[in-house]
């Protein structure tokens, strides 16, 4: 079994994809598991740590870019489309997963016309424009959410939920602790922006410090800031006196929600399911620029069924900010009550689902062999 996964850019693609190709791997682990992204992107890095292999594409984003800088990626599409055709005849794969992000495009359509089965998975509520286009035209489309059904063909669209990985159910209170230099008698408000961390969190929670003065010795801090704004959020909490770690990426994840009493984190779609599968109260603050909107529609969907807080880029400050969690950390009942929500509709099943829709893809391909079922695709070079 020969899988190539494409996509990326951001942990909220990748991280999905890792969980589907460690499944992939329990079940069959002589398969052969590629990844396809860009070198930029965050699956450089923390694929090769996870032991898969990586192949790269120069690829750029379309949505949310200046007329100049779009108009510089459509003229990459040629050498997208160039590199995803040189990695698919070398490594002729038995079927391609889409998992979003700008490079899944060119590697899923690439593999479409060669006649390799694909398939697609949207973790967002509102589908992304490259998994919109792919949806059109591969043989199976996963979606996270029922409300996601309607953007995709009928017949072709399963609900599957968002994968996530099976380890990040399995941290430990006291290894984070130990791994992170932490208090083991505090209340531990965890921060993150996402993968690449998120300046107007980092912002607001330094000014947040200045009115959490009173809890300074009852609360800490673990901070994943980014690379950018590290040594300058280590300044602010030493400043202010605030026991905290600040780390620019926590590869611990399991660990870091395990220790975590309180999660102050973005709405993207793969965090939502992390923290549901590991029922955690949150406090989510939706980047304001994603798009169409789908980290706030996302974070709407917790919020109102009581499992998290939500704070819009427009509410954000120091003040309000402390002021919430302030509210949390008097009212334990109220976390008790996040915390049993955010539970009640986590899942660790959807990367088994996913999986078994990539079997079905695997089988049909061998039953097409059988009965001499060829698509009309383009040949690989010999």
């Amino acid at each position: 079994m020969n899988i190539l996964i494409a996509g990326g850019g951001t942990g909220g693609h990748l991280f999905p994809a890792l969980a589907v190709a460690k499944s992939l791997i329990a079940i069959s682990p002589d398969a052969h598991i590629t990844f396809a992204g860009t070198a930029r992107g965050i699956e450089a890095r923390i694929v090769p740590k996870e032991g898969f292999d990586i192949r790269f594409i120069r690829s750029e984003g379309l949505v949310g870019k200046s007329i100049i800088k779009t108009a510089h990626s459509l003229l990459k599409l040629p050498l997208s489309f160039t590199d995803s055709y040189s990695i698919l005849n070398e490594l002729r794969p038995d079927l391609v997963i889409g998992v979003g992000g700008y490079s899944a495009g060119p590697v899923t359509m690439c593999a479409k016309m060669m006649g390799i089965p694909t398939m697609i998975h949207e973790q967002n509520i509102f589908p992304g424009l490259t998994n919109r286009i792919l949806g059109k035209f591969v043989d199976t489309v996963a979606v996270s959410y029922h409300e996601s059904i309607k953007y995709f063909p009928e017949g072709r669209t399963y609900l599957t939920g968002n994968p996530v990985r099976h380890e990040i159910v399995k941290g430990s209170r006291d290894r984070g602790m130990e791994i992170f230099s932490l208090a083991k008698d505090r209340f531990t408000i965890f921060v993150f922006g996402g993968s690449l961390g998120a300046s107007s969190i980092n912002k607001a929670v330094g000014e947040a410090l200045t009115f959490l003065q009173p809890y300074r010795d009852r609360i800490q801090f673990l901070h994943q800031t980014g690379e950018k704004e590290c040594s300058s959020m280590k300044e602010v909490y030493r400043a202010s006196e605030f026991m905290g770690t600040v780390v620019p990426f926590a590869y611990e994840m399991a660990d870091a929600y395990a220790v975590s009493d309180l999660v102050i984190s973005r709405a993207g779609a793969t965090t939502l399911s992390e923290l549901t599968a590991c029922g955690k109260a949150a406090i989510l603050m939706p980047y304001p620029h994603a798009a169409a909107n789908h980290q706030e529609i996302n974070a709407r969907k917790l919020w109102d069924l009581g499992a998290a807080q939500m704070l819009l880029d427009e509410e954000l400050d120091g003040h309000s900010l402390a002021e919430m969690i302030t509210q949390l950390i008097e009212d334990p009942d109220a976390i008790g009550m996040m915390e049993r929500t955010s539970k009640s509709i986590g899942s660790t099943e959807a990367s088994n689902k996913v999986v078994q829709l990539a079997m079905g893809l695997l089988k049909k391909k061998v039953r097409d062999q059988n009965y001499g079922i060829k698509a009309a695709a383009v040949p690989f070079e010999d």
